[in-house]
């Protein structure tokens, strides 16, 4: 059972093996979690981005899907980018953001990360409603039996979503 603990802070100032970056497909940074992890961790981080974009993923990174990178200046030893899923009411895409959870997961077995700092994926410009982001968040991490990470950290940067994380976590 992976251990699962809930802070409010900046994700970029977290001393885990690996932070996750709710990624735009592009992978060349942008607002949010996604531009502070690319200022705090420097240009390392947007050259192995470019890279990626040039030999594997040339249309983007799919909404779902993860892979990592070196953390740069970041206390961590690597980021995990994941795409989220856009909200839409018309459309149940849960088990995309679900995705985003389980593949960061795999991600960082296969790095042999042992703690992993997750921020609330798709519950900003993405629009998801932070109720359903933190259930399904969290229960994604419970349901993932066959991972090796023994700490996951959820790194929330306002006072709103971590009181949705909490809600749900209690």
């Amino acid at each position: 059972m992976t251990g699962i603990e809930l802070v409010q802070g900046d994700i970029t100032e977290q001393d885990v093996d690996a932070v996750v970056n709710a990624a735009n497909s592009r992978l060349l940074g942008g607002g949010g979690v996604d531009g502070a992890i690319h200022r705090a961790g420097g240009p390392d981080i947007l050259a192995e981005c470019r890279r990626l974009r040039e030999t594997t993923y040339p249309d983007g990174l799919p909404t779902g899907r993860a892979v990592a990178t070196t953390a740069g200046r970041l206390p961590a030893r690597w980021v995990i980018h994941t795409v989220g899923p856009v909200f839409a009411r018309s459309e149940d895409r849960a088990h995309l953001l679900a995705s985003c959870y389980r593949e960061s997961l795999r991600v960082a077995d296969e790095l042999g990360a042992r703690s992993v700092a997750f921020p609330a994926v798709s519950a900003g410009v993405y629009g998801w409603p932070l109720d359903s982001a933190a259930e399904i968040a969290i229960t994604s991490v419970r349901q993932a039996e066959d991972t090796a990470v023994e700490h996951v950290r959820f790194v929330l940067f306002s006072p709103d979503v971590y009181r949705a994380f909490a809600n749900f976590l209690a």
